[in-house]
């Protein structure tokens, strides 16, 4: 989907910078012109950019915890 209509960034564009190494929006736009033109894109983006970090929302609350296997 077209997250940055300004300049037709997408938000697989921003997944894969995300993939490469970008951890904030701030370095995402060092990559993709992404919030650099009206900026109604930008909490759009910053929600990509975190979910793509932590794709399980279980997991990003559960934090460093890992399941316990259930005992039968």
């Amino acid at each position: 989907m077209y997250v940055c209509i300004c300049h037709g960034i997408t938000d697989r564009q921003i997944r894969r910078a995300v993939d490469e190494g970008a951890r904030s929006l701030t370095e995402v736009q060092m990559e993709l012109p992404v919030g650099g033109c009206c900026g109604r894109c930008v909490d759009t983006a910053r929600e990509i950019i975190r979910d793509h970090q932590c794709p399980s929302p279980a997991l990003a609350r559960a934090g460093s915890r890992t399941a316990e296997p259930a005992l039968a």
